[in-house]
């Protein structure tokens, strides 16, 4: 991040605007908003400025701009049309360590002001970072769109029972969910269309049916997708959100980890070859006990939890143990890798069917149907073939299939370090021997691979 993002109490702060224009009028009308103490320096002063002095209880004074001034100050803003002024003010304000926005002009600020949006006590601020203001007041117009401003009464009403709820749900994770529930559910709902009376009434009545019962945990078994965020589904994301812990595995892309709950506990449970940081019966057994202690538990998996990620065997087990617990199935790497390959699993002049095998190596070999796979007129789509590559290859043209079958590798597939690589079964080892391939990888073999070139339409990088 270019800038951090706070909040900044200025009620009763001394606050300086250099500069009496428009510019400087809109500055002064954002901080009396926040119950700044202001002070104005300018050699001239607009109409604007001298209607707002008595409203506001500006205190104008009519001068040039000295190094002197910014003293005693918790914030400064120079908003002049003078780069020297400008740059006095920033580098006055620079050396008493004070905050300062020079408006307009980004590198002389040390802060600068986002697009907001006021649903007081809430408040929503989108910032570019001073790339792109128009853009920011854009998204904010976006967001004026789906957050009326009812919700300030809701951010009221809840900043009323605050303290009531702290005092009779002790455990935090606990008044957490109660506040989503609250919040999310009809007592908001009866805030939204006026009816605050009965909202107080119905969330008081919540309060005592909370206080009074224990906290039930469940696990949520989210498919990832093979990992461009976007593809993520809405229940997956509202899921995520609400989590108190999160346990992922190596293909669940950082991006998509970055969606969930900021103070959620995050923690690893990732295989790759020969290296589990947990086995697997020891997963299965952390989501049940995280749970059975109150936790809402993600458990995400790369893909879908059900197409080669052993989400069966994590839901027996919290089936046993008496654990709530919902799946959510995500976009499987076959289909969304082959998609943004421009690869169709399936093609009425190419392939009537289509197979999903793992590739994984147990003991130097796989054991597959191969007589089933090497038929003609159908696409093969191999998990976790990186390792056995040649000896898959080998072993579909020993069983009868075409030695130019095409076949491709699909590297770190729908995110923007995708790579394709294609060739035929005799040629696709040599490939990816002689890349830097990295996982996680998928191979389809068939002559739908012959549609890549046509039909590839993502951007991220194709090798051919």
């Amino acid at each position: 991040m270019d800038y951090f993002p706070l909040f900044f109490k200025l009620t009763g702060q001394a606050c300086l605007v250099v500069g009496a224009g428009e510019i400087a009028a809109r500055k002064i009308d954002l901080l009396s908003k926040a119950g700044a103490c202001i002070t104005v320096i300018a050699k001239d002063i607009r109409s604007s400025i001298k209607e707002r002095e008595s409203d506001l209880s500006l205190r104008i004074i009519q001068k040039s701009f000295t190094a002197e001034d910014v003293a005693g100050f918790t914030l400064v803003i120079s908003a002049t049309d003078n780069k020297t002024t400008n740059e006095s003010v920033a580098a006055a304000a620079r050396q008493h360590k004070i905050p300062v926005n020079v408006v307009d002009s980004p590198e002389l600020c040390s802060f600068i002001f986002p697009a907001i949006l006021d649903r007081s006590p809430l408040i929503v601020a989108v910032s570019s970072g001073g790339a792109s203001p128009v853009l920011a007041r854009l998204l904010r117009a976006k967001l004026e769109t789906i957050i009326p401003p009812t919700y300030g009464r809701l951010a009221h009403l809840a900043e009323k029972f605050r303290p009531q709820v702290k005092r009779w749900i002790k455990e935090p994770a606990q008044r957490r969910i109660f506040w989503e529930k609250v919040l999310q559910g009809p007592i908001a709902e009866l805030v939204f269309k006026g009816d605050e009376q009965q909202a107080t009434l119905q969330l008081e009545k919540c309060l005592t049916e909370e206080s009074n019962s224990t906290a039930q945990g469940e696990v949520y078994l989210i498919g990832a997708g093979p990992g461009d965020p976007d593809l993520l589904t809405f229940k997956a994301l509202r899921l995520m959100q609400q989590a108190d812990v999160i346990l992922y595995d190596r293909l669940v892309a950082p991006a998509i980890l970055e969606l969930a709950r900021r103070d959620a506990d995050k923690i690893y449970v990732g295989k790759k070859r020969s290296d589990h940081s947990l086995p697997q019966d020891e997963i299965n057994s952390l989501l049940a006990n995280l749970a059975k202690s109150g936790k809402r538990v993600a458990r995400l998996k790369g893909g879908d939890p059900f197409i080669f990620g052993r989400g069966g065997e994590e839901i027996e087990t919290l089936m046993e143990q008496g654990v709530n617990f919902q799946v959510v199935p995500g976009i499987t790497a076959a289909s969304g890798c082959a998609t943004y390959a421009g690869i169709p699993l399936t093609h009425r002049d190419y392939a009537q069917s289509c197979t999903f095998v793992t590739g994984h190596l147990k003991d130097d070999t796989i054991n597959l149907n191969w007589n089933q796979l090497s038929l003609p007129n159908q696409t093969l789509v191999i998990y976790m073939g990186l390792i056995g590559l040649p000896f898959l290859c080998q072993s579909l043209i020993d069983h009868g299939a075409p030695d130019d079958l095409p076949a491709a590798l699909i590297q770190q597939g729908t995110t923007l370090n995708q790579k394709v690589y294609t060739g035929t079964l005799s040629t696709l080892p040599a490939i990816a021997a002689n890349k830097d391939i990295k996982p996680p990888t998928l191979i389809i073999i068939g002559n739908v691979v012959k549609l890549h070139t046509k039909l590839n339409w993502y951007s991220a990088t194709s090798a051919l």
